[in-house]
Parts: C-alpha cells; structure tokens; sequence
C-alpha cells in the first residue's frame, strides 16, 4: 500500500490561480491550518481507511457499531475543533472561511472518504440554521454540532422518491407540543453511529397533501435524543454496498418521533437546498480527492514497476511507455482541473457578488469532479494492471469508494439538466454572460465562449431540453476545462 500524502502545496497553487482576488483571506495562515490537518489525515484518518473498508459497521440490537479505531479519531477530530471550523465565533467555531474548509475536506476525503461522509454533513446543518433556524434553535445545537458532541444527518429520500422529492410520503403532524414524524427514509448517511453522543436529523416530511408535491413539504429538526430518552427512530439495516463501507447507509423508521420545524411549513425544499448546495461541492471535492490519490498510487507504481525494454534495449519501467504515460498525464489534468473547477466556485462564494454564477457553477463542479475521479481511479487500475484489480493497492477501494459520487446528492443526469434549465434562466440569463466572462477571463481571450453563449441562448428559451442537457453539460465543462488548461499552462 502507498501511504497517503496531504496534497497540501498542490491544493494552495490552485487556491493561488484559480480562487480569484480575495483580500481579506491570508493564504500564508490557511496554508498552515491545513498542514496541521494534513498531519492529521496521514497519522490518524489515512491509516483506518483500509481496516474501516474491510471491517465494514454492523448492526448490533438497533445501533450502528463503527469499525474499531473510529470513534477514538473522531473524539480526537472533535476535540481539535475541526468539526466547527466555519462556524460562527459566537457558536464556538472558528468562522474560518469557505477555502481553508475545502481544502481540509479534500485532504478528509482523500484519507479517509467512509469518516468523512459520516461527519461531513455538519457544515451544511449549521449553515441551514444559521439561514433557517430561530434564534433559540441556534443557541441549542449549533454548540453542540460545533463542538462535535452531535453529528448530523439529511434524511430526504425514501423507498419510492429519490430524484422526485415530490413523492415524499413521511408524514410530520402538529402535536401539542411540536410535531411528530411517521414515516421510513432510506440512503441516509450515518443514521446512526457510535462515536458521537448525538444525532441532528434534518428531515423533509410531508406536512401537506400528496397532491401539493413539493409545495406541501416541511423540514424538521429530529434529535436522536428527546432529553429523556431515546426518540422514537429505529435503524433497522445497513444496506450493503459496492464502497463505503465503513460509512454506515440507514434504512430509518420515525414513529412518531418528536421534532421541531425549521423555517416556514411548506418551504420545507428551499430550505433543505440550504444543505444540498454545501453538500454537492463537498462531493465535488470527493472527487478531486479521489482523483489525486489514484493519480497518486500510479504514478509511484508506474515509476517503480519494471516493464518491457525501451527501443535501445535497456530495461524500461512502466512510466517510460507512451501508453502508461497518456493514462497518467489524464489522471494528472482530470484532477488538476477539477480541483480548479471547485477553487473558482468557491472563491466566487466568498465573494458573494455573482450568485447566478455560483449557482451555475456548482452542478458543473459536482458533474465533472465526480466523473474524474472515477475515471482516473479506472485509469489508474488499468495502469497497475493484474495488481491494480486486487485489493494490495488501494486503487480498487478508491474506484469503489468514488463510484457513488456520480449518484448520491443528485445523480449526474439531474445536475446537467439543472444547468440547462434553472441554471440558465436565473436572474433573467444573468449566467450565460457571467461564465462567458469568467471562460474569456481565464484564456486571456484564447478560448472563444461565443458560439456556447448562443447555444445556451436558445437552449434558456426552449420548454424542454432533456434530450440535449447531458451534451450541453459536457460541452460547458469542456470550455471551462479548456480555459483551466490555458492559465495552468501559462
């Protein structure tokens, strides 16, 4: 196995090209910040990453036991105060900015993707209280989130609604008291573990008619504990997947388990989106990181690997053959410019100045990240060859791993007819021109967006683009992907 390595220098030379003018953000200390994490990554999370895969959770009397070593590196995660490091001072955390959190999230994922899918989702609960939540809502579990004494967990899907949230059946209704969810939500990421002394469910329940659709859909707050006892939810499997494995994937049942709502009945989507937008580049950067770690583990292979003979006869290793070289050089670019991809969306967040660009931009990020990293840890299976197909080298967790990123937080196909559709029509096209700016920005005028501004054009004025969604997308991000190149090149 090749040890893990913190990208550390790779991911501040892309904050440096690609974050944009940020003057208020000190590189210098975010760098450091993230160097202490990266030590953190190499000596603790990376080392459980191949015993968690083969261990795997189990389901022991309805609770979800972690693989052994978990629950002692997240206790060692918490108390670090790494779970509260964008939270707002007031709440205990550290108001870091959106940068220096990604970069700590890229290095998690790359250590250690199953720990990181389990504690990942506390970001986005803060932020969909700070956006959401009352004031006394806040007090009570943003604290506790940021201080790692709870986790937190997006219960949206269910057995007969996935991508069509407009079928959700859980059911809340008012009690005297609060409110009380009935229902079974299916995928939900660490349901339920044993490393934190609580659980924050986020949960979108039905509080309308089935006829109102989305419209008639609330969201909610389900603690795990009720102060008294344990509330009324129940796991009652882990299913069992291709990846992840130490990453716990609940099937729950609420009856009538207590919970509060979050913002206003019937908005219960809008306010969950809160979450999702934080969530969807969170796996964009699962996906640089599992692009950088196959990238990783094949080169050092390919550079080691004796194989064949070069054309005057001396011994050759694998990185002298062009074949072997083309594979590594994709794998290289996919993650080098994916990485860029989310860097530009992010340095837009922080400036907060061209929402529809951002807007656009994260389904373009979540697309084409995750289909990197799967590719390059095919490639990179490919390139260890017989080796590459057994387990000794990593590169066949880390395509298992990577492979649900493509699917999970909006399949792929959703997210490129979001592009052609809501992307291209938010604040009257206001995207079209702003990306056409950013791409001719980017190539210093190399790369000519004109022809995909009409195309984008047209495509904002049609009813109906299903059939030409997934091509637009993978033309849009072929632009942006060309653009990348020019400035990484220059």
């Amino acid at each position: 196995m090749i040890p893990f390595q913190a990208p550390v220098d790779e991911i501040y030379r892309s904050f440096a090209l690609f974050a944009g003018d940020l003057p208020d953000w000190d590189a210098e200390f975010s760098a450091e910040i993230a160097g202490h994490f990266a030590a953190f990554a190499e000596g603790v999370l990376a080392p459980l990453n191949t015993p968690g895969d083969r261990q795997g959770c189990r389901l022991d009397a309805g609770r979800v036991k972690m693989p052994d070593g978990f629950a002692a590196a997240y206790v060692e995660l918490a108390e670090s105060g790494w779970q509260g490091l964008t939270a707002p001072e007031a709440f205990g955390g550290q108001a870091l900015d959106h940068l220096t959190a990604a970069a700590v999230s890229e290095i998690f994922s790359g250590a250690n993707h199953s720990l990181q899918m389990v504690t990942g989702l506390v970001p986005g609960a803060i932020s969909t209280l700070l956006a959401h939540g009352t004031p006394a809502q806040q007090e009570a579990y943003i604290p506790r989130l940021t201080s790692g004494e709870w986790l937190s967990t997006m219960c949206l899907t269910e057995a007969g609604a996935g991508s069509d949230l407009s079928t959700i059946r859980c059911r809340a209704v008012a009690t005297a008291t609060g409110w009380a969810i009935t229902g079974q939500k299916i995928f939900i990421s660490g349901g339920d573990q044993d490393m934190s002394e609580g659980i924050l469910h986020l949960v979108l329940a039905r509080t309308g008619t089935a006829e109102e659709g989305v419209r008639g859909l609330s969201l909610f707050l389900c603690r795990s504990d009720t102060g008294t006892g344990r509330n009324a939810i129940t796991v009652t499997r882990i299913e069992e997947k291709l990846g992840l494995h130490a990453s716990p994937t609940c099937q729950v049942e609420f009856d009538g388990a207590e919970a509060e709502l979050i913002g206003t009945e019937g908005r219960g989507l809008a306010a969950m989106f809160t979450m999702m937008n934080h969530a969807r580049l969170d796996v964009a950067l699962q996906g640089v990181a599992h692009a950088t770690r196959a990238h990783a583990i094949a080169s050092a292979y390919a550079g080691e690997r004796r194989q064949g003979r070069l054309p005057d006869g001396s011994p050759a290793v694998l990185a002298d053959h062009p074949d072997v070289q083309r594979m590594l050089e994709e794998q290289r670019i996919s993650a080098q410019v994916s990485r860029a991809m989310v860097h530009i969306a992010l340095g837009e967040l922080e400036r907060g100045d061209r929402p529809a660009l951002i807007e656009f931009l994260t389904p373009l990020c979540k697309l084409y990240a995750t289909e990197a990293g799967i590719r390059a840890a095919d490639l990179g299976i490919q390139v260890l060859g017989g080796y590459g197909y057994l387990e000794e080298y990593g590169l066949a967790q880390v395509w298992r791993d990577a492979r649900i990123t493509a699917i999970y937080e909006g399949a792929n196909g959703i997210h490129a007819l979001t592009l052609a559709t809501r992307g291209l029509k938010l604040e009257g096209g206001a995207a079209i021109g702003q990306f056409a700016a950013l791409v001719t920005t980017l190539s210093d005028g190399s790369v000519d967006p004109t022809d995909w501004m009409a195309q984008a054009t047209a495509l904002a004025a049609k009813a109906d683009v299903r059939a030409v969604a997934h091509a637009f997308a993978q033309e849009t991000a072929a632009l942006l992907a060309a653009a990348i190149g020019h400035r990484l090149a220059a």
